[in-house]
Order: structure tokens, then sequence, then C-alpha cells
């Protein structure tokens, strides 16, 4: 390790956290809790000064205004959390970090790092010696706080002195914490890429069903806050659902108008939707719904194109169907499409990260994490018991869609879905994650797909072959020829 002339701290501390930004603060703060002396830092002093003179009373602090000083304070093997920005901030602390540290420590990423990037650093650690543990955290900064979910990656060796840290501060549901070593390499940073992947799908789903309740009910966002609340006390019940019901009963507090009224409906985004939808398109998965979720926020940040739009197909607008409207009947509709596209998003999320387990060879233990997604992180929901048990009993399930709890409960709902969508296209209302999670469904269940004529349009234009219904290998027609089949 580099020394300089002067005394160096005491190596008392048992974790370190640099990068004291809010998910960082509040991650050292929950180590503290849970008794751990911490060593923390930050670039700039004053915030780990502000960190000790705020919350020293919550445990035991060992700051450092240096990073060599930092690293001097940490019993071995050292292990050094960092909670920085994705990208070349991270690559910068840990260039600064490398020379400090000896055989046997551990570097662990919390960010929300591109699983590549944590590929990469992981190999180039290694050469030195050292562990590169890219670790997913969800819960926010309240999560990180009082117990996230934890997605640690990295080498086995490296999780078995991690592993009762990270456990221990994790959140608990069954008294089984919410934390578990995903695999080696960079699948922590996978399956946390992943995890928002759904949350980006969940959320649209939801701002979908709220759009279609106010368009046909008439209702306020308070009252449709109302119906999320009720949902919120059935098979619906998750995170996401709870907040929708709270933001929807929001009153501007400068206006008087509802919250959800005064926001710009432009979406933002950090990169982890476009990161699963890449993924997904490299591993050949289908994600539609995650796909749809993460267009639909880009095309929500296009706000010149949609008013050019709005002036050009004026008198496009849909009809919705006439009559009166069944309020609790709707209502029932919306809930079943809703729960049934849920499902859906889940299961294309959970096959990617099968996909990219067998293409990295993770080894993933589905089951495993659909445990430690119950509590802590943002898409926490009560069916995620389900997909747990679903995994557990056949952990090669073809998907989530045929797992017997799941077939009765979308296969009721169906009939509600298709009457959704197709108000949705009647009246004019943009539901493309709806639309395209129904769709996934019917593209399964066909016995027989119009690929067929794909494939014979790619071998007519293209000569790309193909196979047939009733005999081995490929096949190529002459089609500019006397069209007489040849084997390819």
């Amino acid at each position: 390790m580099t020394e300089t002339t002067r005394d160096r701290p005491a190596a008392t501390a048992q974790i370190g956290v640099t990068g004291l930004a809010v998910m960082g603060r509040n991650l050292a703060r929950n180590l503290a809790r849970h008794g751990f002396r911490v060593a923390v830092h930050n670039r700039s002093p004053e915030r780990t000064r502000s960190l000790v003179a705020e919350h020293g009373h919550e445990g035991t602090f060992v700051p450092s205004e240096s990073m060599a000083d930092f690293v001097a304070s940490l019993t071995r093997p050292r292990a050094v959390i960092v909670m920085v920005k994705a990208g070349g901030p991270t690559d910068a602390v840990i260039d600064e970090l490398v020379p400090l540290l000896e055989p046997g420590d551990i570097v662990v990423d919390c960010g929300n790092a591109h699983f590549a990037d944590t590929q990469r650093r992981e190999a180039a650690l290694r050469a030195h010696g050292l562990h590169f543990v890219g670790t997913g955290v969800s819960g926010g900064e309240e999560g990180a706080l009082r117990g996230p979910s934890i997605m640690p990656g990295g080498s086995a060796e490296a999780y078995r002195t991690l592993g009762p840290i990270l456990e221990s501060i994790a959140a608990r549901v069954d008294d089984v914490p919410c934390c578990v070593h995903i695999g080696p390499g960079g699948a922590g940073h996978f399956v946390k890429m992943v995890h928002n992947g759904i949350e980006y799908a969940d959320m649209q789903l939801i701002a979908e069903a709220y759009d279609l309740l106010r368009e046909r009910l008439g209702a306020t966002p308070a009252e449709i806050g109302d119906i999320f609340a009720d949902w919120n006390t059935g098979d619906l019940e998750s995170f996401l659902i709870e907040i929708t019901a709270d933001v929807l009963r929001h009153v501007d507090a400068r206006t008087g108008r509802p919250f959800v009224d005064v926001v710009l409906d432009q979406a933002g985004q950090k990169g982890t939707g476009r990161w699963t939808v890449q993924s997904a398109l490299d591993l050949g998965v289908p994600i539609t719904a995650i796909a749809e979720a993460t267009f639909a926020r880009s095309l929500s940040g296009h706000p010149g194109q949609r008013a050019a739009a709005a002036r050009a197909y004026r008198d496009a607008a849909g009809t919705a169907p006439g009559g009166a409207v069944d309020r609790d009947a709707f209502v029932e509709d919306v809930r079943r499409a809703l729960y049934a596209s849920k499902i859906v998003a889940y299961a294309q999320g959970f096959d990617q990260i099968r996909a990219g387990s067998e293409e990295y060879g993770w080894g993933i233990n589905l089951a495993a994490l659909a445990t430690i997604w119950r509590g802590g992180c943002i898409i926490r929901a009560r069916f995620l018991n389900r997909i747990r048990e679903a995994y557990e009993a056949d952990p090669d399930l073809p998907t989530l869609l045929v797992a017997p709890y799941f077939v009765p409960r979308v296969a009721e709902s169906v009939a509600s879905w298709r009457r959704v969508v197709g108000y949705a296209a009647q009246a004019g209302v943009p539901a493309p994650a709806f639309a395209s999670s129904l769709a996934y469904v019917d593209g399964l269940r066909r016995d027989r797909l119009p690929a067929a004529l794909i494939q014979g349009l790619r071998d007519n234009f293209g000569a790309h072959t193909y196979r047939r219904v009733d005999a081995e290998g490929s096949f190529h027609t002459r089609w500019s020829g006397d069209r007489t089949e040849i084997p390819a």
C-alpha cells in the first residue's frame, strides 16, 4: 500500500463508504446503526463533516478527508463501498483506490452501473488480486437507510466477507434478509438493471390504468387514488400501487389543484430501462412490456413532435363507445388488465435474467431472486411470493405465465383485458404497455404464427432459406427461376 511520511489513522473500521450524496450517506448511516464501525469519505470534505456532525450519535463513524487516510482506517481485508455516479466518476474513484489496496481487499460498487462495465472492472481488479463486487441496491434513499434489497455479484470468496454485513442491513421479510449472492462477474448489476426495467413497465402500466380510469369515468385524481388504495388491499398489493394512491390524492399547495395536474408530462430516465431493452435484443428475449414502457417515456420527452401531431391529427381523435358507463365493471376490467399485464412484465424480466445467466455462466437462482425482491426494493409486491414458489417448484419453468398459480389468474383476466385494450383503441387513449402485453400472451398461445410468411419473404428477396414442417433441414426456392425447391 502507498504510504506517506506522516502517521496514518489506526485501522479500526470494518467497512468504508466513499461518496456521501444521499444514497451513500444513508447507506453509511444504516451500517453504523447496525453496529459496524464505518469509515466515511467524500471528495468534498464538507459532506463527511456534515454526516458526522448530524448523525454521529447513530453509531461509530471514522471520517477521513483523504483517500489514503480512508483506506488506512480499514481493517483487512478492506471492504470499500463506492457510491458515486456511474461511468467515468466510478472509474476515477477505482483508479484512486487501487494503488492503496492490497491483494484480498474488496471494492463494492453500489451504483447503477452497466453490467458490462462491471465485467470489465471485475477482470481488471482481479489482475491486481482484488475483488470487485458490482452490487445492485434498490429501495431509494429510504431503503438505503432503513433496509434495501441488495443484489451483490462478484466472487463467492468476497461474499463470505461481505455477506454477513450486507444481509444485516438489508430489508427482511418473514425474517429472511432481502440479500443473496447473485452470481459472479456482472451478475449483480445485470439483475438490478432488469429490476429497473420491470420497474419501468410497472409504472407505465399504472399510468395507463390511471389514464383510462380518468378518461372513461371522468374521475378526479383523488377518486382514482381511492381506487388504487382499494386495489392495494388485494392481489395488486405492492409498493408502487401504494404510492400511486398517495401521489394521486396529493393536492398542490401553491395552486390547490391536484398535484398530478401541475406536473409536466415528460418522464425522465437515467438509462437502466434503455440498457435492459438493448440487452434483451442482444439476448434475443422479447420484453415487449418493458420496451413499450421505455419508448413511452421517450415519446413523452418530445413535446415539439407531440404538439405538431396534435394539430395535424385533431380530427383523428378516437371516439369513446356510447351509452352509460358501468363504473364498477370498468374499474374491475382495468384492475384485471393491470394485474395480468404486470405478470407479463415480471415474466419477461425473469426470462431475460435466465437468458443472461445462461449466456454469461452466472448460475442465477430465480427463486432466490424473487425472495429478495419481496422487501426493500421498488418493485416489491405480494405476488413475488407466488413467483418464488413457482421457481422453487420448477426451476426450469418455460415461462412464469405457465406456472400453475398464474395460469387461471391470467386466463380469467383475458376478457377484461381485451375490453380495456379495445376501449383504449376506440377512444384514442394510448395504452402501449397494456396492448403489447396482451399481444405477447396471444403470440405465446397461438399454435401457428405468421412468421412462416416472414420466412418465405426472406427467402424470396435474400435466399435466407427456410425450414419445413414436414422435413428435416433447410431449403431454398428458386423464386426467379423455375420455383423448384432445393436443399440449402
